[in-house]
């Protein structure tokens, strides 16, 4: 049977190993993180939230400011190869953690290495592939990154097995995966001269999203996005729910395993059928879906629904992680890929703030339904401002390298 990866060239089959092991790095913590906080630190969800939503728009700041920067001196690894190092050698120390605000740090510092890499290697694996094979090639990329999703929790369920109750021991062994993605990024992934381009704009400016970008498109597709968001709270939520529906601590990674591991198999043939039905209607579908899974979670009474909703939000990302990549891609020029992922980035990050804060303080005062289902309502209004751009709006953009 034909399978169109291996068609990839080296960088993207690369930078898919670099995702893979990271992420198992990465979970082998974050499923673990709500029992962590709420038991071990007897924290509460709104302290989960505050964590999540600080961490995450941190992140996305950065990945603007750190893809400005790509672009202005047309070099990426250094970027994804100083990102990947701070969060892998950060983030296995929250195992040391006795109080809220040393998880808060560690996880501002995770994420801050996150912001620093994210925008130049998406840079990098655009360059890499021609215009009708970028959503395979992003789709790729974020298969790989939900392999190691997968792989991570089944670590740290058979560590939690073999060590019962162990969980800061878990958290510290996951420094092991993270120095080999950072190893792998080091020795595989080749620098590619980028053509000179006149420097870009500083980002704080307008200008930094208008210069030789088509803006009514590609800013009324990050409008779309930014509501998006404000719906899409932190998945550690989703984890949350699952305990209250009663699934057990112990089982939470085997979950978080199933998800991902959908997640894996769904990312490389949603990326490639929006290369061939286009971005809009792959993302629209995945919005939708993602709010059936919300109101899904709202109205759950069991352990049994929250596998089925965390097995069928595992597709909602294989079918938007790549195309929403892709779709950047798209509609920039090749020298101003750095910064239009890194505004995609930030108006990710604007929503995930108030989204998580939201979300957090909406289940403490009126319980989890309300919280899930005004998720879902922001999911479809997204999903209508999508669909109302003009189709030309979303017509792929010819590279200019």
């Amino acid at each position: 049977m034909r399978r169109p990866y291996r068609e990839l060239p080296q960088n993207v089959k690369a930078l898919g190993l670099v995702s893979l092991a990271n992420d198992a790095s990465s979970e082998m913590v974050i499923p673990l993180l709500p029992a962590f906080v709420t038991q071990v630190l007897g924290l509460g969800p709104a302290f989960l939230g505050t964590l999540e939503g600080i961490a995450e728009s941190t992140a996305s700041i950065l990945k603007l400011v750190a893809g400005w920067h790509s672009d202005r001196i047309r070099r990426r690894k250094a970027f994804a190869l100083t990102g990947y190092g701070l969060s892998n050698l950060v983030r296995p120390l929250i195992g040391l953690a006795t109080a809220g605000w040393h998880v808060l740090l560690l996880r501002f510092a995770d994420r801050v290495g996150k912001g620093i890499r994210t925008s130049p290697r998406d840079a990098i694996v655009a360059a890499a592939v021609e215009p009708g094979q970028r959503g395979l090639a992003f789709g790729y990329q974020r298969a790989m990154d939900n392999l190691g999703a997968t792989v991570g929790p089944l670590c740290a369920a058979l560590l939690l097995w073999l060590l019962p109750g162990q969980l800061r021991l878990v958290l510290l062994l996951s420094l092991v995966p993270g120095v080999v993605a950072v190893l792998l990024l080091a020795s595989r992934v080749r620098e590619r001269r980028e053509e000179a381009a006149p420097p870009a704009p500083a980002p704080a400016t307008t200008s930094a999203l208008a210069g030789g970008v088509p803006a009514g498109s590609f800013r009324t597709y990050l409008a779309a996005v930014v509501l998006f968001t404000l719906g899409n709270s932190s998945d550690v939520f989703l984890v949350l729910r699952a305990q209250e529906l009663g699934v057990a601590v112990a089982l939470v990674p085997i979950v978080w395993t199933v998800f991902s591991l959908v997640r894996a198999l769904t990312a490389a043939p949603g990326g490639q059928l929006s290369d061939r039905i286009g971005r809009r209607p792959s993302i629209i579908a995945g919005w939708l879906l993602y709010a059936a899974v919300y109101l899904g979670f709202a109205l759950a009474r069991s352990a049994w629904q929250a596998w089925a909703l965390f097995a069928v939000y595992g597709v909602y990302y294989g079918l938007v992680e790549g195309p929403e990549r892709a779709l950047v891609a798209d509609l920039v020029a090749s020298d101003q890929r750095g910064r239009a992922f890194g505004w995609f980035h930030l108006c990710v990050g604007i929503g995930a703030l108030p989204a998580s804060l939201v979300f957090g303080l909406i289940w403490r005062a009126h319980g989890a339904a309300p919280a899930f289902t005004l998720g879902a309502i922001l999911a479809l209004a997204a999903s209508a401002v999508l669909l109302g751009m003009k189709r030309g709006a979303l017509a792929m953009r010819a590279p200019s390298s």
